[in-house]
C-alpha cells in the first residue's frame, strides 16, 4: 500500500503483548507475498474479500497486506449466520479469510455461496501470517482510485450502506491523523479498538504505519488487562471511544503505580462525544492531554481534531478541521456564519466518492461536492466545531427540538452520574418525549426526581427528561457506541 508502510526497514511496525515485533522490511515483504498468493488463487484487483479474524496483530497484518491488491471488507467475528449471509451477499464477496481452526458460521455461508475460503495461519512474529494457497502469480499494483476497504454503515434506521474507501482516501486520512498528532518513529500506539471498525484500522494502525511509528495490537479492549498492557508496551498514546475511557478510569485507582510509570504523550478519543468531565478526569489521572477528534466512516475516519499543546483544547468541542474542509450549512446547502447551527459538511481527499450501488442515498448525501455528515452543530469564531447531535437523533417533542448531547452533558455533571444517554421515547400526544438512561457512579446514589430537579436548574423545562431509567450497563453496539435510535425499544420502554 504505497505510502502507508513508511518506516525504516529495521524499525518495528507491528507489535503485540508477549510477541516479537514485525519489522517494516518484513511487513513490506509479506504484503508483496500476499499479493502473489491472492493473484495465484484468482483474486483480481476488483474482487472483494471478506475478512473475519479476531482482534490482534494478525488481523492488522492481514488488512495492511491484502488492501493493496483487492477490496478488503472486515466483518465482526461475533455476527450470526444470518448476518454473515446478508453481508457476504451485499458485498458480492469473492472470498473469505478466516483463522485456521476457527469455528465460525461465516465458513458455512461462504461455502454455500461458492466463495474461495482462505485459512489464515498466524506466525510467530506479531502481524505475520500465511494463507492457504495452491499457487502464486505476479501481482500488479493498483491505482489510487482502486477500492482498498469496504465497510458498512451501522444501519440503525435503514438498510446498512456500503462505504468504499480508495487507496487515496486511506492514504490521505492516515497522513491527516499522523499530522494532527505529530506522530514519528518514536511513537507507539496501544490499540484496543476493534479492527473491523474504521477507528481502529485508521488511527492506531494506518496512521502509525504511515509515519514510521509502531502499533501494539491487543486482542481487543479489556479493562482488566489494559494497565498490564500499558506497562508492557510502554506506548506513547492510545485511541479509544468514550465508554472505554470511562472503564479505564474506573480501574485507575487500583493501578496508580503503573500509571505513574506510564509515559503517554497524549490520549486520543473519537467515534462518540467525549463528556467534558471524562476528559478532565483522564488528564488529571494520566497527566497527559486528551485529544478529542471527530470522525466517520465516509471520511475514512478523521474530520476534525483538537490540537496538541500548546494550542488550546476545548472540552465539548471536536476541534478545527484536521484534513478535509469543514463547513456548516443550512437546509438549502448555504454556508452559515460562525455560531450558527446547521448541518456539518465536509469535502477532501479522504472523503469517499459515494456509496456503493445506492444512487438514492448518494442523491441525498451531497450538496454538490460537499458530503453531508448528518450531524448538527456549529463552528465558533476560532474554527472549532461543536457537534450538537445527529439530525436523525434530535428529539421532536411536540415541535420543540431537543439535542440529546446537550442533556447528556448536564446529567453527567451530577456527581452521582457515571454515564448518561438521552433519547427519544414515543409519546401518544407529543410524538416524542425526552428520556434518559443513567449508570450511577460507584459509591453514589440519586433518584429520578432529584436528577430531574438538577437538570431543571440548567435546562428549559421541555428538555428535562420525563423518564429516567437506572441501569448497570447501557446497551451498546458492537464497536462500543451507544445507539440512541431504538434505545427505548431495547429498554422495553413505551407508552
Amino acid at each position: 500500500m504505497d505510502g502507508l508502510i513508511a518506516g525504516p526497514d529495521d524499525a518495528p511496525a507491528i507489535r503485540a503483548p508477549d510477541r516479537e515485533p514485525l519489522s517494516y522490511a518484513a511487513l513490506k515483504a509479506q504484503a508483496a507475498h500476499t499479493g502473489r498468493v491472492l493473484r495465484g488463487a484468482g483474486i483480481g484487483p476488483d474482487d472483494r474479500v471478506a475478512v473475519v479474524l479476531p482482534n490482534g496483530p494478525a488481523m492488522a497484518g492481514a488488512f495492511v497486506c491484502a488492501a493493496p491488491w483487492c477490496a478488503v471488507a472486515p466483518l465482526n467475528p461475533a455476527y450470526k449466520e444470518d448476518e454473515f449471509d446478508f453481508y457476504l451477499s451485499d458485498l458480492d464477496a469473492s472470498a473469505l479469510v478466516i483463522a485456521e481452526g476457527a469455528d465460525s458460521p461465516a465458513v458455512a455461508v461462504a461455502a454455500r455461496r461458492g466463495l474461495r475460503i482462505f485459512r489464515l495461519q498466524e506466525g510467530s512474529l506479531a502481524g505475520t501470517f500465511s494463507l492457504s494457497a495452491d499457487a502464486e502469480a505476479a501481482a500488479e499494483t493498483r491505482g489510487d482510485d482502486a477500492t482498498a476497504l469496504i465497510l458498512h454503515t451501522s444501519g440503525t434506521t435503514s438498510r446498512p450502506k456500503m462505504v468504499p474507501l480508495s487507496q487515496a482516501n486511506l492514504r490521505a486520512s492516515a497522513r491527516n491523523i499522523a499530522r494532527a498528532l505529530s506522530l514519528s518513529s518514536a511513537d507507539t500506539c496501544l490499540n484496543v479498538m476493534p479492527l473491523f471498525h474504521i477507528h481502529g484500522l485508521m488511527a492506531p494502525v494506518l496512521a502509525s504505519l504511515s509515519s514510521g511509528a509502531s502499533v501494539c495490537c491487543t486482542p481487543g479492549f479489556d479493562g482488566l488487562r489494559f494497565f498490564a498492557w500499558l506497562e508492557a508496551a510502554a506506548p506513547t498514546w492510545y485511541s479509544a471511544v468514550p465508554t472505554m475511557h470511562q472503564a479505564i478510569l474506573a480501574r485507575a485507582p487500583r493501578n496508580r503505580e503503573r500509571i505513574e510509570r506510564a509515559a503517554l504523550r497524549f490520549i486520543r478519543s473519537s467515534s462518540a462525544s467525549l463528556p467534558p468531565p471524562v476528559m478532565t478526569a483522564l488528564e488529571e489521572t494520566f497527566g497527559a492531554p486528551v485529544i478529542e477528534a471527530y470522525a466517520m466512516t465516509e471520511a475514512a475516519h478523521q474530520m476534525c481534531s483538537n490540537p496538541l499543546p500548546p494550542a488550546p483544547r476545548k472540552a465539548g468541542f471536536v476541534g478545527p478541521a484536521a484534513g478535509p474542509e469543514v463547513a456548516v450549512m443550512n437546509t438549502d446547502g448555504v454556508a452559515l456564519e460562525a455560531g450558527a447551527d446547521g448541518e456539518i459538511v465536509i469535502r477532501g481527499a479522504n472523503v469517499m466518492a459515494g456509496y456503493l450501488a445506492n444512487p438514492e442515498a448518494n442523491a441525498q448525501a451531497f450538496y454538490g461536492d460537499w458530503f453531508r455528515t448528518g450531524d448538527q452543530g456549529y463552528m465558533d469564531g476560532d474554527g472549532y466545531v461543536k457537534v450538537t447531535g445527529r439530525l436523525k437523533e434530535i428529539i421532536n417533542r411536540g415541535g420543540e427540538k431537543v439535542a440529546p448531547l446537550e442533556v447528556d452533558e448536564v446529567l453527567l455533571d451530577h456527581p452521582a452520574v457515571a454515564e448518561a444517554c438521552t433519547f427519544a421515547m414515543p409519546h401518544r400526544r407529543l410524538g416524542e418525549d425526552v428520556a434518559a438512561v443513567v449508570v450511577q457512579a460507584e459509591g453514589h446514589a440519586v433518584d429520578a426526581d432529584a436528577l430531574r430537579a438538577f437538570a431543571a436548574m440548567r435546562l428549559a423545562d421541555f428538555k428535562v427528561p420525563r423518564t429516567i431509567v437506572f441501569v448497570d450497563v447501557i446497551p451498546r453496539g458492537a464497536t462500543g457506541k451507544i445507539q440512541r435510535i431504538g434505545l427505548a425499544s431495547a429498554l422495553g420502554l413505551g407508552e
